[in-house]
């Protein structure tokens, strides 16, 4: 029952992203005689046949491709996690998908690869998020990263760039880049497309020619504020390199989170379309209120909004009631955070600036409370008087085009 691995990368019958997102992952389980899927917790799996064991891991050494038959050890891999995998590479249009204990595992183990093939040149558009900045620019992998604007990367090549990385919509400025541009300018080399903050709902990166779409499964594909995980979406070929770092590595995804996971993307489309309609009229709102200086919010619409205020941001953090003050995003419940203090706070406070991530800056993560209740403890906490502007208008701002906002 437990043996499911090869067979369900086999390219479904083209269905809507709902039908996918309900599906994917989980359509041998009829056949089976079950409804929801099995969690398998086993760390090994026993084999009277020891030849054809040696013969399945000399072939995972060779290609890191998943092993044929029945499972051998969990950190080769695990069914239940091969099943979020597969319903994520579908809902990202990818040929495969890896999962890690983290979204910054998952970025360590691409950078790992490359790095292997003694390509540890990065060239990467700021803002990204804090701790994939400070990966990046701390060199703790041996890589070395050129910072850049869009329009600079295809100087920015090198003989020895082994990817070029950018996150749109980026945190916590909310930023766009054209990632079709950009992966136009990439050449030969990789795009590696963060994708943590539109989802597969709002964009597919790999359309429009990213190879590789990393994710912070913890927030929006998880979804509810409990399983911490990361995922690339990418093709066979350097899935099974991932698989091989993975391995040796041990950035496994503990299975439980897997099926957490995988239940997760059964209501991204239903959450991530209910949250991005109030979170657009949580930005009209602050938009035309005197107590805000500026509202970012993307083109491609979501959930995340991010937005200065004229007085003390850490005053709205202190008296918001209803509004989570938390770190990470993309739960049920509204979160908002001040990306100076923590998210961002391990990058330069020049280069954080640089980058948009002024210290008057919010980043919320709108949830699926009612837009009404949100709001009033929003207005609330943002107070009266004290947080207003002296005659300045709140301006809003959709975040212009690449060329502007670098």
């Amino acid at each position: 029952m437990f043996t499911l691995s090869r067979m369900e990368t086999t390219p479904a019958p083209t269905r809507a992203l709902a039908t996918e997102a309900v599906h994917a992952g989980r359509d041998d389980l009829a056949r089976q005689g079950l409804h929801a899927p099995p969690i398998d917790l086993s760390t090994t799996y026993p084999s009277y046949d020891s030849r054809a064991e040696a013969a399945r891991i000399d072939a995972f050494a060779a290609t890191g491709a998943d092993p044929d038959g029945p499972p051998v050890y969990g950190r080769l891999g695990n069914p239940t996690v091969a099943r979020f995998e597969t319903a994520l590479a579908r809902l990202e249009g990818t040929e495969s998908a890896v999962a890690f204990a983290s979204g910054m595992a998952a970025l360590s183990a691409v950078l790992l690869v490359r790095g292997s093939m003694g390509l540890r040149h990065v060239v990467a558009v700021r803002p990204l998020y804090g701790c994939s900045d400070h990966l990046l620019t701390a060199g703790l992998l041996g890589s070395e990263v050129t910072w850049t604007d869009p329009a600079g990367i295809a100087d920015a090549l090198r003989p020895d760039t082994g990817l070029v990385m950018v996150e749109s919509p980026a945190n916590p400025t909310l930023a766009e880049v054209d990632l079709r541009a950009v992966a136009h300018a990439c050449g030969t080399v990789p795009l590696l497309a963060d994708n943590t903050f539109a989802t597969p709902v709002l964009q597919r990166p790999a359309e429009q020619g990213a190879r590789l779409v990393l994710h912070s499964a913890t927030k929006y594909l998880g979804g509810h504020g409990d399983v911490m995980a990361g995922v690339v979406a990418c093709d066979e070929e350097f899935a099974g390199r991932l698989r091989q770092v993975r391995f040796a590595t041990g950035g496994v995804l503990h299975p439980l989170a897997g099926y957490l996971l995988l239940r997760g993307l059964s209501t991204l489309p239903v959450r991530v379309h209910a949250a991005s309609a109030t979170a657009a009229e949580l930005a009209r709102r602050l938009s035309a209120d005197p107590r805000v200086a500026r509202v970012h919010y993307p083109r491609i619409g979501g959930a995340m909004i991010a937005f200065e205020v004229h007085g003390d941001p850490h005053e709205v953090i202190a008296n918001v009631r209803l509004i989570t003050p938390a770190v990470s995003l993309g739960s049920v419940d509204t979160l908002i955070q001040h990306p100076a203090s923590i998210s961002h706070r391990i990058v330069d406070e020049g280069d954080r600036r640089n980058a948009g991530v002024s210290e008057g800056l919010l980043r919320m993560s709108v949830g699926l409370e009612d837009v009404e209740d949100v709001w009033a403890d929003l207005d609330g906490a943002l107070g009266s008087t004290s947080l207003r502007g002296a005659g300045n208008c709140a301006t809003s701002h959709r975040t212009p085009a690449p060329a502007a906002h670098h």
